[in-house]
């Protein structure tokens, strides 16, 4: 499209156009206590980016001695929880992007979500000071990296590969885009971004070698997620009736204890 030879209004075609840095997603309201601009958006993807690098050169290097906090578990953790919420938004803005705010980085996801996190770190932090011969069973650390890491190509698969009909919130209403998604990742799992994150996130609490998180983060995601299927899975029966019910029958969530 050429563009008009007038200046005025040359300017009020382009203040009429989209702009490319927006991220106002449609029909999906920002909770707004981050503020959903390019530029929050652009220091919250730095700040990621630096905590994942220092993590992953922890993690590579194999830990230093001194400090004494300063181990590979701890770089593992830092690089999965920066690189886990980066991935949400970039996901979201590459592959679904009527969708994408600032809230797809997941960073304002209820304080019980960071006290977790928090408390993981805790936890860590004690037994290594006071008892570090505790966290010292590399075969534990391997197999939650292997985990985490796997969770983590899951949901990943699962939010690209359903592109617009994810959401990070559960939708109650269909729209004209809506599809059932049943192949791909879909065929071996109903929920695989739940069942990924779930994966995921117990994968880091056997890295750190954590046994009271391990089972506080099992229960409180079993519980969550068992709710939010029942809830979500209400909606797509109404959406989608004897389809859903169908695939439903024939795959499972391959959440333990989810049918």
């Amino acid at each position: 499209m050429t563009e008009p030879d007038n200046f005025d209004e040359r300017l009020r075609q382009r203040a009429n156009r989209s702009h490319l840095l927006d991220t106002i997603p449609v029909d999906l309201e920002p909770h707004g206590n981050i503020p959903n601009t390019p530029l929050a958006a652009s220091t919250i993807s730095f700040a990621l980016g630096a905590l994942f690098s220092l993590g992953t050169a922890l993690f590579l290097s194999g830990g230093r001695v001194c400090p004494w906090w300063a181990t590979y578990q701890l770089g593992f953790f830092l690089a999965a929880w920066s690189a886990f919420h980066w991935g949400e938004f970039a996901v979201t803005a590459g592959w679904n992007r009527d969708k994408c705010s600032v809230d797809s980085f997941l960073l304002d996801n209820g304080a019980t979500y960071h006290v977790a996190n928090g408390s993981a770190l805790v936890e860590y932090l004690i037994t290594l000071y006071f008892k570090p011969s505790l966290k010292t069973f590399p075969y534990i650390s391997q197999l939650g990296i292997a985990l985490a890491l796997s969770g983590q190509i899951l949901r990943t698969a699962a939010m690209i590969y359903a592109s617009t009909n994810f959401s990070h919130s559960v939708a109650f209403r269909k729209r004209e885009s809506h599809k059932l998604v049943t192949d791909g990742v879909y065929s071996w799992s109903r929920h695989p971004s739940y069942a990924g994150f779930f994966y995921w996130a117990l994968g880091t609490q056997l890295v750190l070698q954590n046994p009271v998180c391990f089972i506080g983060f099992a229960m409180t995601l079993w519980r969550f997620f068992s709710r939010r299927i029942r809830v979500e899975e209400r909606a797509l029966v109404q959406f989608f009736a004897e389809d859903y019910h169908a695939y439903r029958r024939r795959v499972g969530t391959r959440i333990p204890f989810i049918p």
